[in-house]
């Protein structure tokens, strides 16, 4: 079992994996509700639209925690000015903000000396480079996105289901909309500094996808989610440490793999369930009488 657990001995190597799994449960809470939601497309224009604020605290010196978080806010604000125009749809919004923002900091990263790195550096991170102080900062994000979660349950829960019943009921849907963008922002500045934008996103949407065919209530798909990532962040760094691989894009790669995966199985597990209820079907009518045959027993019955 040496090649199972030798790569783990590694201190460096444990905190990766704690840094996986803390941002594996951020992403799981927060994920759900943008799967349910629909708001994938949203999600992935966020977590790239940030380059420009880290582009520009990278070249400043300044703290990339708060470029990222700043850019973030303005994708945001962005989409909810762009959601209220009459004849514009929010994906094409969202699709407008996502490729000028990025545009915007590729040009800025461009003048930079280090142009390759610091863009490879924001896409994948470096999981492996994870210090103590960064698990503080996701230990604390993941209480944040748990504490929201929990508080707005209803009106996410109401907001993803029906939009118009969430306002009849007082429930304040564009508020619980820009509580769920906060969310979604606390999850992707706090962890791409750590893992990449690759690795959030990936982790923000395959597990929860993966889990929803096999779980009713939301809770329990966030736990379903949950147990995803952190398998994929487990197997993610055993296969990149033995093969060499990046290990940020090997443990995104592997949540896909899980998702599809997963989707096979489900597949199978119902064309199996509809197969044996189509079974039970014909059971029961070789069961019951034929009327056909029953008739001329009840004709003979007559005739005596």
């Amino acid at each position: 079992m040496e090649w199972l657990t030798g790569p783990f001995e590694a201190a460096f190597v444990q905190r990766a994996l704690w840094s996986g799994v803390l941002v594996s449960l951020i992403c799981a809470t927060t994920g759900t509700w943008v799967v349910l939601r629909g708001m994938t497309f949203l999600g992935d224009a966020m977590s790239h639209g940030m380059l420009p604020g880290v582009a520009i605290a990278s070249l400043y010196g300044g703290n990339l925690l708060v470029g990222a978080a700043a850019s973030a806010a303005v994708m945001a604000c962005g989409v909810t000015v762009l959601g209220r125009a009459p004849r514009l749809s929010q994906d094409t919004g969202i699709g407008l903000l996502f490729v000028g923002m990025l545009s915007l900091g590729v040009i800025i990263v461009s003048r930079s000396q280090s142009f390759a790195v610091d863009l490879t550096g924001f896409l994948f991170g470096d999981v492996l480079a994870v210090r103590e102080r960064d698990l503080t900062g996701l230990a604390v994000a993941l209480g944040v996105a748990l504490l929201v979660s929990a508080l707005g349950y209803r009106s996410f829960l109401a907001l993803v289901f029906d939009e118009r019943k969430a306002h009849t009921l007082g429930l304040r849907p564009r508020l619980a909309h820009a509580a769920l963008l906060g969310l979604v922002t606390l999850a992707i500045v706090t962890s791409f500094h750590v893992v990449g934008t690759l690795l959030v996103f990936g982790l923000l949407i395959a597990p929860p996808a993966a889990a929803l065919p096999w779980a009713r209530r939301i809770p329990v798909v966030m736990c379903g989610a949950a147990l995803f990532g952190i398998a994929a962040t487990f197997a993610g760094l055993l296969l990149s440490w033995h093969l060499g691989t990046a290990a940020g894009a090997t443990i995104a790669a592997v949540a896909v793999l899980l998702f599809f995966l997963s989707a096979l199985a489900s597949g199978l597990r119902n064309r199996l369930v509809r197969g044996l209820r189509d079974e039970g079907d014909v059971a029961d009518a070789r069961d019951v009488p034929s009327p056909t045959a029953a008739e001329p027993r009840r004709d003979t019955e007559h005739a005596s």
